[in-house]
């Protein structure tokens, strides 16, 4: 009923619009006044409760694909990758000043020792600054002896009154500013003496040329590489893992190479770095292990098998997998919905330990067989109501 219904029907019952009528025989006016009191109620009873709205039907619960979590996650067994025998440091030779080579001494594969001349550039101009710097300091030590002499002299005479201050301050100014020209030109000899001395490449240790970068006749320019040098010494073991396998190493590991060039005598290694960065082509992490046996025969550039011995603290953190699809994060931490067993999810922090092509491998945060969202995780909330279903496919989460 409306709002102007229950005014209508007030007015109606106001003793003012109200018809004169019979009283009722037996009844006293109280009496009536209190009987048309009830009625007034009663109508007003009946006009609230029509205009009172309907309370909302409670929502459906969602339907969500829900699995149980399985245990035993990822083993790591031993891993087998092909590696690589190279130097621990490999630097690039380049001269420091321009030039053209005129002159290659070693070549790809030579050893060199440090402070061997390994190439040359065209030494004319450089000789031809430095015997120009040589000269200009000759000539400035010349007036500067000079300058010393007159400075001399006057300083005497300037003690006997035989002239005048002014005099003897020119006379110190003049050797003040021989001084310093003579400085400038020993400073500019000495640069083109060592320029002079950067025509020639020098090696810096002990090494052997991993590659060639300029020819004989080339013009290069400062800085530019002409050779690397691989130095002598530690030997590294290098190799490449996938992202799915990167987990069962860590720092210190140990390993065995067998190279094909010497497969009756094994080496061991140690796991030296572990590249943090995937490579943006391959996708995988280069390894590099310190070679713990020494051995003459050995070359760099040799190819074999590295065995990985299985990393057992990967192996015991691996204790559960869920499907990626059930991986939600809250803020920077990975989280999953938690179906509970009145068919409410509750979002929980849970920690990773490796990614893998279709699962992940988490280290806490769950227990076996409880049930979590694995599909739909992005359109829940916090405690809603949920309707649980198997998966129609259930082999796309099989791990």
């Amino acid at each position: 009923m409306t709002h102007e219904g229950v005014l209508k029907i007030l007015d109606l019952n106001h003793p003012r619009r109200r018809q004169p009528r019979a009283a009722a025989p037996g009844l006293s006016p109280s009496t009536r006044r209190i009987a048309s009191a009830l009625c007034l109620a009663a109508a007003l009873s009946l006009t609230l409760a029509g205009c009172h709205k309907t309370a909302p039907a409670p929502l459906a619960a969602q339907p969500v694909v829900v699995l149980p979590v399985q245990s035993g996650g990822t083993t790591y067994a031993a891993l087998s990758l092909p590696a690589e025998l190279a130097a621990r440091f490999v630097t690039p030779m380049a001269f420091r000043v321009a030039g053209q080579v005129i002159e290659r001494r070693v070549h790809l594969g030579d050893v060199v020792h440090q402070g061997e001349v390994v190439a040359r550039l065209d030494p004319a101009d450089a000789q031809r600054n430095d015997a120009s710097a040589k000269a200009d300091l000759a000539g400035a030590r010349e007036r500067l002896l000079n300058a010393q002499q007159q400075l001399q002299r006057d300083s005497a005479q300037a003690r006997e009154n035989l002239i005048s201050p002014l005099q003897l301050e020119q006379t110190q100014d003049a050797y003040a500013a021989a001084l310093s020209q003579a400085k400038d030109a020993e400073a500019r000899a000495g640069l083109a003496a060592n320029q002079l001395g950067y025509t020639d490449l020098i090696a810096l240790h002990d090494g052997v040329i991993s590659a060639e970068q300029a020819d004989t006749g080339q013009v290069v320019s400062a800085g530019q590489s002409v050779f690397s040098l691989a130095w002598s010494g530690a030997i590294d073991i290098t190799t490449d893992v996938a992202e799915n396998q990167v987990g069962a190493l860590h720092l210190g590991q140990g390993a065995e190479l067998t190279l094909a060039a010497l497969p009756q005598h094994p080496l061991h290694g140690t796991v030296r770095e572990v590249s943090a960065v995937a490579d943006p082509q391959s996708r995988t992490f280069h390894v590099k292990l310190t070679l713990d046996t020494q051995d003459p025969a050995l070359r760099l550039g040799m190819t074999g098998t590295v065995v990985f011995a299985p990393n057992a603290s990967a192996n015991a953190a691996s204790a559960l997998t869920i499907p990626a699809t059930a991986l939600f994060h809250q803020g920077d931490q990975a989280a999953v919905w938690v179906v509970d067993s009145a068919a409410h999810v509750q979002l929980r922090v849970v920690q990773v330990a490796a990614y893998g092509a279709n699962t992940v491998t988490l280290t806490s945060g769950l227990a076996p067989g409880e049930r979590i969202v694995v599909q739909g995780v992005h359109t829940l909330t916090a405690g809603q109501s949920v309707q649980p279903m198997a998966p129609l496919h259930p082999e796309d989460f099989a791990s």
